[in-house]
């Protein structure tokens, strides 16, 4: 089978699609070919790529929900030549979420555009921990949450979503995440409670946001990546995700510094912070509200993620 691949593929631009029906290659054994060719190349997650590839070329949402008739039956010539295209693409190790232009965020389908930090299943975590314990967005009725750094807008969504009555302001110092968010808030109908702003944290005035009023909780996933530790990224996150939104400096706290001193101006009394970070970021964060008692928080919990490691930080005003 590979034999006869290896002889179709690489050249299936310039196959008649009249030949390519009769050549009798199927959804399977195009995932099963395409798998091999990303193993030998080195590219994560081989069978998932070509999985993926196979199946948003055939329109499907996953490779299982092609079907099990379906995935066995030729496809079209057309079908096998954009999925070569997208394959090549992948070679180059492009992220599938940019290749096929979305990807799901909990219950939510984004739309995913390069440069803007593709969401990680972390920081799905990160959202359960604020649903499950800011228990103001859920009991007022005039709750409202501040994201810094929302990228494709993920975090704010899946909250908006999730929580009927909450205002979201979302924040970001790029413009193409700012309007990423924005497109994505109309794709899912969330526009209206949702004020995207561009602004930076560490330059621009905090005046913008505190003229849209004091909010009751403040969350983040912010640049938290350690210089010495940018240059061992994989090359999709190297090569194409925005190190804006990777890079915290030397020791990964310069926004999440900046997130601390400036949140005590924006929250409510009693309002809460929620942060993701690097595993080695709660006990720095512990010895810097040592250090700043004047900055009136407290550290409630640090929650570890689903590999066991401490990466979520909560922490409350004190009135």
């Amino acid at each position: 089978m590979h034999q006869i691949l290896r002889q179709i593929l690489p050249k299936v631009t310039h196959v008649p699609s009249r030949r390519m029906g009769a050549t009798g290659v199927t959804p399977a054994k195009l995932a099963s070919y395409w798998e091999k060719v990303f193993r030998e190349h080195g590219v994560p997650e081989p069978e998932d790529s070509s999985r993926i590839l196979v199946a948003h070329a055939l329109g499907a949402k996953t490779f299982h929900s092609i079907g099990s008739r379906a995935v066995r039956s030729p496809v079209s010539a057309d079908v096998t030549t954009l999925i070569e295209k997208m394959a090549q693409e992948r070679l180059k190790r492009v992220p599938v979420q940019y290749i096929i232009g979305e990807w799901d965020f909990l219950d939510m389908t984004l739309e995913m555009r390069p440069p803007v930090l593709i969401p990680r299943p972390e920081t799905e975590e990160l959202v359960g921990l604020v649903l499950a314990d800011c228990l103001e967005l859920h009991q007022s009725p005039d709750s409202s949450l501040l994201e810094v750094g929302c990228g494709s807008g993920a975090v704010s969504l899946a909250i908006l979503w999730k929580i009927p009555q909450v205002r979201v302001i979302a924040i970001d110092k790029s413009d193409a995440a700012v309007r990423l968010t924005r497109d994505n808030a109309e794709r899912l109908g969330l526009q209206h409670r949702l004020h995207v702003l561009q602004h930076d944290i560490l330059t621009d005035p905090i005046e913008r946001l505190q003229d849209l009023g004091p909010v009751s909780a403040v969350v983040s996933n912010p640049p938290y990546i350690f210089t010495e530790d940018m240059r061992q990224l994989e090359p999709e996150i190297l090569r194409y995700e925005d190190h804006a939104a990777l890079h915290g400096g030397p020791d990964g706290m310069d926004v999440m510094m900046g997130i601390l001193q400036l949140a005590p101006l924006l929250l409510k009394a009693s309002g809460d912070i929620f942060l993701e970070g690097d595993p080695r970021h709660p006990e720095m964060v512990k010895r810097w509200l040592e250090d700043h008692p004047e900055e009136r928080l407290q550290l409630l919990q640090v929650v570890k993620d689903f590999c066991g490691k401490p990466r979520f930080i909560h922490l409350r005003m004190c009135r």
